[in-house]
């Protein structure tokens, strides 16, 4: 069985040996080749750059035996091509180039049908890397939600409340319904893209899905979800992962999606029983973990495993992406831990 093949089993909760495994954020700065590479070019010139964008991709996947890759790339994308850009700030954190508080600057914002065009570059990377995996391993497009984009072009930035982007939905609700509506349009659009060069699977990230008052997380953030799940190829792998929303998971499960992706504070195998059985979980090691010792890694994914074994239907991963501060040989032991078990 081929890499890809396990993936795309576990999507479909077929009975496996062990679960597949990636992580997310594997390409990046706790790779002394990234760190390096990110010398040469930022981060910006990576995304925008189908070469570049390959050769980050497949940096995880030199060292490590994970069974999927995901595409280098980042959110803020779509943004940036309906017309607002955004930059890092050199205190950290994202800066977009303007806040989006009016009717007018959400009406001047891109139709969707400019996606395909001005991000053709994403198209264009996963082409080189559909052709460079070869079918071994599972491919992997994504984007954020509605919602969380939202976030960044309301808040012009990065935010620490998320004032700004509450009010708009408490206050203004056509204004807030007016941008959703643009973004879901255009990251079906993007989706499909992705689909259309090669990706085996697409995951959601609604990473600020967890700041929504719980009985607001619906009109706010899932309704926009479960219409962008809606419109892409029936049955086809969407993952949903939205950080801080444990009180939802059932209700993701029922979106449409195929995988729901849990953070670091649900307890996976609790998860498992209270999900429907066609759809997968992913997950949920504490990213942390990865900064300890391989010894610690290798006693709690353990524990994680031991506690799905006799389930199918999951997709080892960190319960959040990996951070800067983490051991290679941390990584190492997680891949071989998972990999191995029997």
């Amino acid at each position: 069985m081929t890499s890809r093949e396990r993936f795309l089993a576990a999507c479909a909760c077929q009975p496996l040996d062990r679960p597949p495994i990636w992580v997310m954020r594997q390409a990046g700065r706790y790779l002394p080749e990234y760190r390096a590479l990110k010398a040469k070019s930022s981060f910006l010139e990576m995304v925008r750059t189908p070469a570049l964008a390959l050769e980050v991709t497949l940096q995880p996947l030199r060292r490590f035996a994970l069974d999927a890759a995901i595409l280098f790339s980042d959110i803020l994308v779509i943004p940036e091509a309906l017309g607002q850009g955004y930059a890092f700030r050199d205190t950290g954190g994202i800066a977009m180039a303007y806040r989006i508080d009016t009717r007018a600057q959400v009406d001047a914002l891109a139709p969707a049908s400019a996606v395909p065009d001005r991000l053709r570059y994403v198209a264009d990377a996963l082409g080189l890397l559909k052709r460079e995996l070869d079918g071994s391993k599972a491919l992997l497009g994504f984007g954020g939600s509605p919602w969380t984009l939202a976030t960044y072009m309301v808040e012009g930035g990065s935010s620490d409340d998320f004032e700004r982007i509450k009010l708009l939905f408490y206050t203004d609700r056509a204004l807030f319904d007016a941008l959703l509506e643009k973004l879901t349009e255009a990251l079906i659009v993007y989706f499909k893209l992705q689909i259309a060069a090669g990706a085996d699977a697409i995951q959601i990230f609604d990473s600020w899905g967890g700041i929504i008052a719980g009985p607001d997380y619906e009109a706010a953030s899932l309704q926009w979800i479960r219409r962008i799940v809606a419109a892409l190829p029936a049955d086809f792998p969407i993952i949903l992962y939205a950080k801080g929303t444990a009180p939802h998971l059932t209700d993701q499960a029922f979106t449409g999606v195929r995988v729901v992706s849990v953070d670091w504070t649900n307890e996976l195998a609790v998860v498992r029983r209270t999900l429907p059985a066609n759809v997968a979980v992913q997950g949920n090691l504490d990213p942390v973990l990865m900064q300890t010792t391989p010894t610690i890694v290798r006693r709690e994914a353990g524990r994680l495993l031991e506690s799905m074994r006799g389930t199918a239907g999951h997709i080892f991963n960190l319960g959040h992406g990996i951070t800067p501060s983490a051991r290679i040989e941390c990584m190492e032991a997680l891949v071989e831990t998972v990999t191995q078990w029997k």
